[in-house]
């Protein structure tokens, strides 16, 4: 009798386990299609400013506001923007003029705003004299 009921407890606190584990993946998963419908739904702007490279590290410049904000880039190969970032400065953290459309995200955990960009195009690259 008594195995019998330490087999039901065990029995019981499994599929406790379970279902706490199942709907923390159930909202996860929510929470991942919700954040992807808010992505899509956003509407992207033109961003004037510069885009600036060193270890590791993306960030944009605004024009206007003259604020830096981390920038992420949709659909595009990281080492393939590294290497074009380093190919056209010849080295890091030396700004490129740069037109960007994107977004801003707020990141939930923090205060940290990720600029999100969709395109780009590189305007002009300071201390080259050229266009």
């Amino acid at each position: 009798m008594i195995n019998y009921f330490k087999y039901l407890i065990l029995f019981f606190l499994v599929i406790n386990l379970n279902s706490t584990y199942a709907k923390n993946k159930i909202q996860l998963v929510f929470n991942l299609i919700q954040q992807e419908l808010l992505d899509e739904n956003i509407e992207t702007q033109n961003y004037f400013g510069w885009w600036i490279y060193g270890e590791g590290q993306h960030l944009f410049k605004d024009e206007k506001t003259l604020q830096e904000w981390d920038l992420e880039f949709l659909n595009e190969d990281m080492k393939e923007l590294e290497k074009l970032y380093l190919a056209v400065c010849e080295m890091e953290y030396f700004p490129m003029e740069f037109q960007i459309t994107g977004y801003l995200k707020k990141t939930n955990n923090s205060e940290k705003i990720t600029l999100i960009a969709q395109s780009f195009k590189i305007l002009y690259i300071q201390g080259c004299g050229e266009q």
